[in-house]
């Protein structure tokens, strides 16, 4: 099994959408935009897709990024393909890199290889026409027994890296189609390019068997943290998840966590609707747990507080840094610094400080190679009053987001206000 790319057990990631990302709605604006995520810390960028959109059966005035008619061939609502590669060189340049969402399970329904290829590259209906996956009424199904459809989307995704130097994909709905697929294109993509990253929207467990993903999304870990925010249920179940995930991946899996994404920005509206007065907690939080790969979708870097429509353009204002960006800065410095916080077999575990109130506060250290990271989170809306031993982990500490000196004594008795916490690095 090939290592991870070594950029990436540090990284952070962003999710650009191009459309709503600036006024304009271009990649070549976009490109303006990418110095300033550089210097916010960010590592790669994964643009949601960039290709041609069907127009048969079309969402919106715009339609569904997912609903694609030419996976070799740039959308001219976003530019040219110059301007793709003019994004791409410019990313490089500044140390970045940039990986492109990857639509496998389907295609728009007036697709080119509806039009260029049998028939049979597509699943059909008892009418005849191509399936339709779920209620996605703007897709097609591929058919997946037919190895031509396996070929044609392997090259399609080497067109992209031999010519346009992408590093990595982002896999949409990638439980959808077979592992065995997925399996062989990553070995023959890897032949290609030996640092491809792939990152699966999924979280089956055959998804690292035979090292097909780098990482995959932690979908049962974000639902969790939204329910604690909501007090549908309490930390004791994140507690229980995380144990329980060490058991079923390898420990060199890496996991997307994350507050927001397109997907829960849209149909459910942006973190501050969705977790109120936890989102800080939260978002936090992602940068901390074991494995955790962090993620931060368009607009979350300036606290933008609004549900981007999915069909129609609705572009995010100008803004200048403040108080959301200067947070997500000290929490990607904090992760860039400390090698205990990295994804993967690389960081380290999550070792628990037992406490007086574990219901609702959670204490626990990350440490690797000399280097510690300890954590102190009152996960509740309630005030508390918090009692424990930290043993051989007191110690003098930098407080990760004032920069401050800390002294962690060897029993700490402090009051905790809700939703309050502390990152302590040494």
């Amino acid at each position: 099994m090939n290592p991870h790319p070594a950029w990436s057990s540090q990284a952070v990631l962003y999710e650009m959408n191009v459309r709503q990302m600036t006024p304009e709605g271009t990649l070549r604006a976009a490109m303006a935009r990418l110095v300033t995520l550089r210097r916010l810390g960010i590592d790669a960028v994964w643009l949601m897709p960039i290709y041609p959109i069907g127009v048969e059966g079309r969402k919106g005035s715009l339609g569904s990024y997912y609903s694609i008619r030419d996976y070799c061939a740039v959308n001219p609502e976003f530019g040219t393909m110059e301007d793709f590669d003019a994004f791409v060189s410019e990313a490089h340049r500044l140390g970045m890199k940039v990986l492109l969402d990857w639509v496998a399970n389907h295609t728009s329904r007036d697709a080119r290889w509806i039009a260029e290829q049998p028939a049979t590259w597509y699943e059909r209906d008892a009418a005849g026409r191509p399936a339709v996956p779920w209620d996605w009424t703007d897709t097609a199904k591929l058919n997946y027994g037919n190895r031509e459809v396996w070929e044609a989307q392997i090259e399609s995704m080497a067109f992209w890296i031999t010519q346009h130097a992408v590093d990595g994909f982002r896999c949409d709905m990638a439980m959808l189609v077979p592992i065995d697929f997925w399996n062989e294109a990553t070995r023959r993509l890897r032949a290609l390019k030996p640092d491809l990253f792939m990152l699966a929207e999924a979280e089956e467990r055959n998804l690292f068997e035979q090292g097909a993903f780098d990482a995959c999304y932690a979908w049962e870990l974000f639902h969790l943290l939204e329910d604690v925010a909501r007090q549908r249920t309490r930390i004791t179940a994140v507690r229980d998840y995380l144990y329980a995930d060490r058991e079923r991946y390898p420990s060199s899996a890496m996991r997307l966590t994350f507050t927001s994404n397109h997907d829960e920005n849209s149909w459910s509206g942006s973190e501050f609707t969705r977790l109120g007065a936890a989102r800080e907690i939260m978002a936090a939080f992602t940068f901390v747990v074991p494995r955790g790969l962090p993620l931060l979708y368009t607009g979350q870097e300036y606290g933008y507080d609004h549900s981007f429509a999915f069909f129609d353009r609705d572009p995010m204002p100008v803004f200048a840094d403040n108080v959301t960006t200067d947070f997500y800065r000290r929490l990607i410095a904090m992760r860039h610094a400390n090698p205990a916080l990295a994804a993967g077999a690389s960081g380290g575990e999550m070792v628990e400080i037992r406490n007086n109130a574990e219901d609702c506060l959670m204490t626990f250290v990350r440490e690797v190679a000399g280097n510690r990271v300890v954590t102190v989170m009152n996960l509740s809306p309630y005030a508390i009053h918090a009692d424990y031993y930290t043993g051989i982990y007191a110690g003098l500490y930098t407080d990760a987001m004032t920069g401050e000196p800390f002294e962690l004594r060897g029993r700490v008795e402090e009051d905790m206000a809700p939703w309050s916490y502390r990152i302590l690095t040494r």
